[in-house]
């Protein structure tokens, strides 16, 4: 069986923590992992033949990108068991 990777710490401390990345560091870690991983907020992409809807616009991409943060946010500060 493959050991479970373990969260490097610093005097107890997540080593993330240790280095001084506040929560808003980590949201935003999180958020680029999602969009790039899933491609969030762009819509369909052209391929070939019929495509459902029209691709997003700059400004609606941005907006979801800002709404994946705020998701991301609530996710990282939220107390851990709630």
């Amino acid at each position: 069986m493959a050991e479970e990777p373990q969260v490097p710490t610093v005097d107890g401390k997540n080593a993330d923590a240790a280095k001084g990345r506040n929560k808003d560091e980590v949201a935003l870690e999180l958020m680029k992992f999602i969009a790039v991983t899933t491609g969030y907020g762009k819509g369909n992409t052209s391929a070939a033949g019929f495509s459902g809807k029209p691709t997003r616009s700059p400004e609606e991409y941005a907006d979801a990108l800002f709404q994946l943060f705020d998701r991301c946010r609530t996710a990282v500060t939220k107390e851990p068991g709630k």
